[in-house]
């Protein structure tokens, strides 16, 4: 009987053994709802760094990624949140702050990362915002220093009077880095108009206004403005007044000069933020927001021409062109 026991207490010990190495080899997959507010070069690179970082992390059977774009529409970004939630996907991307208000706003359980996102305390309405939304909130900024952006203005053009300030007045984010960058201009003796246009109908007035009372117009990064640099350059460009750019893309399309973070590289801090919450290694509600490390000074080389800045000066001085 003894000896009937211990076999059945082998066999039983060799099949939970079998059973646990089994279940330890499946791989756990994942559902990511990305929602992106509209196409554009800075967001797209944020995304695909996202997806690129979170394959890498987790494997590529491993996820499913359910990508939809609200084609700069954010009552369509509270329509898709609504879709990701009730799919109950494991995480949200919500890609620039729009995405990410919707995102917030939509769901308290599924975890929500923002990315291309630049002050978390405005776009939340989060009073003495500290860098820890807390909750189900987390994700990355793309806020370059905006002290340096002032001081590019006056270190490319020292005889600057005047600076018109072109933002969408619909953007908390644009808002609070036109009242930082003013401040800094301000201190230095500069005169600092706003000029906000509502949406892309007016854009274009609103930039000929601003170029005829400035001397140097500042764009931060602007959602709206992006989608917007053609008609933005065809009213200002021939008016003669140098645009400095909060990032990349819209001074590729409009403007002089930029201290530009890269936006793949920041989807790709935000993967490996999704990877950490996705496999229980990191709690989002312990998460503070994440900065780009790098940044970039970089000049658009035709508007440069155009204006006849000195090329060679900006080289010496560090920046890269754009198409570089």
């Amino acid at each position: 009987m003894k000896k009937i026991l211990s076999v059945m207490l082998a066999v039983l010990m060799t099949a939970s053994l079998c059973l646990c190495l089994a279940s330890c080899g499946e791989s756990k997959t994942y559902t990511v709802g990305i929602c992106q507010i509209q196409p554009h070069p800075a967001l797209d690179a944020a995304t695909q760094g996202f997806k690129d970082a979170l394959i890498e992390a987790l494997g590529e059977e491993n996820v499913t990624f359910v990508e939809q774009n609200a084609q700069g529409d954010s009552n369509t970004c509270t329509t898709i949140i609504t879709d990701f939630v009730t799919k109950k996907v494991d995480l949200i991307l919500a890609n620039a702050t729009p995405s990410l208000q919707a995102a917030a706003n939509g769901t308290t359980t599924i975890p929500v990362l923002g990315t291309s996102v630049t002050e978390y305390g405005t776009a939340l309405d989060i009073d003495n915002f500290n860098g820890l939304v807390g909750g189900n909130v987390s994700g990355t900024s793309d806020l370059a220093p905006l002290d340096q952006q002032a001081e590019m203005i006056t270190d490319l053009f020292p005889d600057t009077k005047t600076v018109g300030m072109l933002y969408c007045s619909a953007e908390p984010n644009s808002a609070y880095q036109v009242k930082v960058v003013r401040e800094l201009l301000e201190a230095k003796n500069i005169t600092v108009a706003d000029f906000a246009f509502s949406d892309s109908n007016d854009i274009a007035a609103v930039a000929a206004a601003a170029a005829a009372a400035s001397d140097v117009i500042y764009i931060p990064t602007d959602n709206t403005a992006a989608t917007c640099t053609e008609a933005i350059n065809g009213a200002v460009l021939p008016t003669g007044t140098p645009i400095i750019a909060g990032e990349e893309g819209i001074c590729s399309g409009c403007g002089v000069a930029t201290l530009s973070i890269s936006y793949y590289d920041l989807g790709v801090t935000t993967g490996k933020m999704a990877a950490k919450i996705l496999t229980g290694e990191a709690d989002i509600a312990e998460m503070e927001i994440a900065y780009a490390e790098n940044f970039t000074k970089k000049y658009n080389r035709a508007n440069c021409e155009a204006l006849n800045v000195d090329i060679a000066a900006l080289e010496a001085a560090g920046y890269v062109a754009i198409e570089d």
